[in-house]
């Protein structure tokens, strides 16, 4: 793995693994000994990588499974805004290396990365408070180059099963280019209503009926916008709107599968 040139000029640095548990708990035990960010944690496989709830995947090579560390970077109020900003940056990675694929991109709220609403790609945000003062924030992201799990009730796909061919290391270069630049319009939450924008004109879903999972209940609803916080607003049949800041969203034929690192 290497990162593009412009996120060395950045500072940006790496750690490329082989074989980790996860991508996400490596960099967080980095940021624990006291390694600060922006840093890269790259994996070739992954035998615990994790998804929203807890829930363990086995992540096999050819696939992109890397973390970024960040610290402290932004106000707490905004860091949970990064699910918007890291979509995007994957987005425009995949977008550029696969350019076939491109029309057929969308993003699914929070954070994955669809083609033809099967997904492709998964993003968990994990964040800690460490040396008792700073913000670990941490980005993990799941790209499936080669390969895509078969055995979910929700669809999944990969870029080869689509006829776009990327290695994981070209697309983890693009991708470190991309971050950066995102990043840095998001500009630690100042600028997230261009952000914010300019996701939800990538949105699967929008103005759709959509079932969000919380928890133990589940409602139905129209997906009308996001808040100024990056909350899903659903319309509700009685017409009153709830801000939802976490959960699944299914379409009523189901939109894709949570995100997994």
């Amino acid at each position: 793995m290497q990162l593009d040139p412009v996120a060395l000029v950045a500072g940006v640095r790496l750690i490329a693994c082989g074989e980790v548990a996860s991508t996400n708990t490596q960099a967080l035990a980095f940021a624990r000994r006291g390694e600060r960010g922006p840093l890269w944690v790259t994996a070739r496989r992954q035998t615990a990588g994790r998804g929203r709830g807890g829930t363990v995947f086995v992540s096999e090579p050819g696939n992109l499974f890397a973390s970024l560390l960040l610290t402290d970077p932004a106000p707490p109020a905004h860091a949970a805004q990064l699910s918007f900003v890291s979509a995007l940056a994957v987005y425009d990675a995949v977008a550029g290396l696969a350019p076939p694929v491109a029309p057929l991109l969308s993003l699914k709220w929070p954070n994955d990365l669809l083609i033809s609403r099967a997904k492709v790609a998964g993003i968990l945000i994990e964040s800690e408070t460490v040396a008792g003062q700073s913000l670990a924030a941490i980005i993990g992201i799941g790209v499936n180059c080669a390969s895509h799990p078969r055995d979910l009730a929700h669809p999944a796909t990969s870029l080869a099963a689509c006829r776009a061919f990327v290695a994981p290391e070209d697309l983890f270069q693009a991708l470190s280019a991309s971050m950066l630049r995102r990043l840095r319009q998001w500009n630690r939450g100042a600028e997230f209503a261009a952000i914010r924008a300019q996701w939800l004109a990538r949105a699967v879903g929008l103005g759709e009926s959509i079932r969000v999972r919380l928890g133990e209940r589940e409602l139905k609803g129209r997906f009308e916008a996001l808040d100024d916080a990056g909350r899903l607003v659903l319309r509700l049949a009685d017409g009153r709107t709830e801000s939802i800041a976490a959960g699944e969203v299914f379409g009523m034929a189901d939109l894709g599968h949570p995100a997994e690192r």
